[in-house]
């Protein structure tokens, strides 16, 4: 076929992608511009100083497995891995760096150094040579112990490094690199599950190097690493040590006993010593002492960040899978501290935010700052961002981006294209729409109508305010706009749609009874309500819902379910009138392997069932003007119905050209020909001369080099075009004349994936 020389030009619209639930999948540049973040294969680019707020502005393809860690080396640099291998970014070079999935990372930039861990108990540390390449330098075996979180840092006073691996035996083992080499100097337990968070916050004047732990035991420690004056005598230091350890057999014996805020847990005050080298290179001693114990969290912690800027009170961010972060700082109260002359603060919960008292989600993976000192992000599995006014630490969030947890499986556009709708594995439908900014109109997710408990496979929308999903159960539920979500397309500029009247009539908002799948319409005093938080015109706020609102207050009432199939659904398609949609369901048994068509005023049958396949129907398309309807099937054969008033639809044509499952099917704007896409690579365009439009044949055959697996039509610049989706991400668009009916279709583009 023949290539166009000169291609138009493709730009990225809308991007919508949520963390992958790693602890360690997202990291902010140095100058909190940019925040990278894994989703899926694929690295996530989200500029938080955007002033057009766009969200995410590009993807990063290259890994081939899911995105487990993210940090960046430098502005310009940044190093992810997953539970393959290891990418460097300006894509640059890609390392087999372990044999299993890597599970931590850590960049300690004024070294130029990339310490990995992986599940096959091992540590490996990089040497970055500035330009592209990464070298392997040194292997730590952790001896069947798996690290869960890595930090390096610099010993105070020193060019020595220290590496902080928290691991699965409940411990933190601390190494310093002496002689080119990392050395196990110290092992700090206390923790009575796996550690998951490690963070370092710098020395600075008033306060030593301080190491926090996070575990999955709910609890945070914090870890003093000072130096030793060398003044100190031999004898002094062993008499020290010595009080430390009977001060920890004591206290051990009354840990069973504690029935206090720690619930028992031991609590050492042992002072850890190791030697490191100092400037000059001659040894020089530090000691590791535990400070302070921080129980807040109800689930494990999944992250901890200090705060950036040394010249504030430390701050320590924490997040955890009870859906909550804490801001913990020292409380101006001081007692003596127990391993300096000098004083100590007791360490406080500062702030709370998220749910409390629950895990919806799963809860929080992370969080980063945003800012020196100014705000706090958790990475976008949750989709949260908050910020700080002035000094007074009044908190409040603001917008950030989302996306579908997990594969998309549907999407439909609203009738008139007014938004659009899309169902994913993670169990949710969303509904996304352009909202106009002052240089062009931003893309954000507007509502949230279905939260499910089963895996959400396709949506069909049945006029401007109605839409049509199926789930891997048997029924199809049918929902309904409510009044807010009226209101918000209206006050936010995204659409015009319904009468006053209408609007009123809805009810205001939605609610999931406990153990329920069903959204039921709130009623009594709820109905009087004005409006939800952000879309409040009485208080002058008008703005697009935030992460908080889209998961509690943007479900759609369910108005009916649909029966009929005996098995899990797997395809809806609506007519093209709205008046009808037909659906199908898993099947390996021509007794199932039909399709059922349903009117959408009345949701009663519409004729009989729609037979001829014998394996699992996979889409179903009505031509434009709904006097027929194609399926398709794993039985790799297309079937075409004809429109009877006495009988609804009745068979006239079927084929079995292709010779793998045909997985999508779609007609062209004029109804005169239909594309079948398949496994075997090719997609064949049926054209008809039959006056009747019972004898179908393959016009063209597009052969390509991956499977096909989704294909479009749409008609533009007097030409049909034809966008095919690809098994391994890319999109092709071929093109033909409108007024040829057996013309070659020709490449226009390639929207590749890479």
């Amino acid at each position: 076929m023949a290539v166009p020389t000169a291609h138009p030009t493709v730009t990225t619209e809308y991007i919508a992608a949520a963390t992958n639930r790693t602890n360690h999948a997202a990291s902010i540049s140095p100058t909190f511009s940019l925040v990278a973040y894994g989703s899926g294969k694929l690295i996530a680019l989200w500029d938080t100083t955007d002033p057009a707020d766009r969200g995410v502005l590009q993807t990063l393809p290259g890994h081939t497995g899911l995105v487990t860690c993210v940090r960046f080396m430098n502005e310009e640099r940044l190093i992810s891995t997953d539970d393959i291998g290891a990418n460097q970014w300006t894509s640059v070079r890609t390392l087999q760096a372990h044999r299993k999935a890597i599970s931590a990372l850590a960049v300690h930039p004024e070294t130029r150094r990339v310490v990995t861990g992986a599940s096959d108990a091992t540590v490996k540390v990089w040497d970055f040579d500035g330009e592209d390449g990464l070298t392997e330098v040194e292997v730590v075996s952790l001896k069947n112990r798996y690290p869960l979180s890595i930090e390096v840092a610099t010993l105070p006073e020193t060019r020595a490094l220290i590496l902080a691996i928290g691991s699965t035996d409940h411990s933190v083992h601390i190494y310093t690199r002496s002689d080119n080499a990392f050395v196990h100097s110290v092992t700090l337990s206390g923790h009575e599950d796996w550690v998951r968070s490690l963070a370092f916050r710098p020395a600075s004047v008033s306060f030593p190097l301080v190491l926090a732990s996070g575990s999955q035991d709910t609890t945070i420690r914090l870890w003093n690493i000072e130096e030793i004056p060398q003044a100190k005598s031999p004898r002094n230091e062993a008499s020290t040590t010595l009080s430390d350890e009977l001060l920890d057999a004591f206290e051990a014996s009354l840990a069973d006993a504690g029935e206090g805020a720690e619930g028992g847990r031991q609590i050492s005050l042992k002072k850890h010593v190791f030697t490191a080298r100092g400037p000059d290179g001659s040894p020089q001693q530090f000691s590791i002492t535990f400070d302070a114990l921080l129980i807040g969290h109800e689930a494990g912690v999944t992250s901890l960040s200090w705060r950036p800027s040394v010249s504030l009170t430390p701050t320590l961010l924490s997040t955890s899978t009870d859906s909550s972060l804490i801001l913990w700082s020292p409380s101006a109260l001081a007692v003596p501290s127990s391993s300096s002359a000098d004083s100590t603060s007791i360490w406080i919960n500062r702030q709370r935010f998220g749910d409390i008292g629950g895990q919806r989600l799963g809860g929080f993976v992370g969080g980063l700052w945003a800012g020196a000192g100014t705000k706090s992000r958790s990475p976008p599995a949750e989709d949260r961002l908050s910020g700080t006014d002035g000094d007074e630490e009044v908190w409040m969030e603001v917008g950030a981006v989302s996306g579908h947890a997990g594969p998309v499986k549907g999407i439909a556009w609203a009738p008139g294209g007014e938004y659009l709708i899309s169902t994913g594995l993670d169990q949710t439908a969303r509904i996304h729409g352009a909202i106009p900014g002052q240089t062009a109109a931003a893309w954000h997710e507007l509502s949230r109508p279905q939260v499910h408990g089963y895996d959400l496979l396709d949506v069909v929308s049945l006029d401007a305010f109605r839409f049509a999903s199926i789930a891997d159960e048997k029924v199809v539920r049918v929902f309904e706009a409510p009044r807010a979500f009226v209101a918000t397309l209206r006050e936010l500029g995204v659409a015009n749609l319904g009468t006053k009247e209408d609007e009123e009539k809805r009810p205001v908002s939605t609610s999931v009874p406990p153990l329920g799948l069903s959204n039921k319409a709130a009623s009594g005093a709820d109905e009087n309500a004005e409006s939800f938080a952000f879309v409040n015109k009485s208080a002058g706020v008008i703005r697009r819902p935030f992460e908080g609102e889209l998961a509690a207050m943007t479900l759609w009432p369910e108005v009916e379910k649909v029966f009929g199939h005996g098995y899990e659904s797997v395809t809806i398609g609506v007519s093209s009138s709205r008046k009808l949609f037909a659906t199908a369901c898993k099947s390996s048994t021509p007794k199932h392997a039909v399709v059922r068509i349903y009117d959408s005023a009345q949701f009663q049958p519409f004729g009989e069932p729609l037979e001829g396949h014998v394996l699992t129907v996979t889409r179903i398309a009505f031509s434009p003007d709904d006097k027929r309807v194609l399926t398709v099937s794993r039985d790799r054969t297309w079937r075409l119905f004809e429109l009877q008033a006495a009988n609804g639809y009745v068979p006239v044509a079927a084929d079995k050209s292709h010779g793998r499952i045909i997985w999508d099917c779609a007609w062209a704007p004029g109804g005169e020909a239909f594309a079948t896409a398949s496994r075997d690579k090719t997609v064949r365009i049926w054209r008809t001369k039959d006056e009747q439009k019972k004898q179908w044949t393959t016009s063209a055959t597009i052969k390509l080099q991956e499977a096909a697996t989704a294909i479009a039509f749409a008609s533009a610049f007097k030409k049909n075009m034809l966008a095919i989706g690809l098994e391994n991400g890319d999109v092709v668009i071929y093109t033909s004349p409108l007024d040829a009916s057996d013309a070659d279709w020709d490449l226009l583009l390639t929207i590749n994936s890479k």
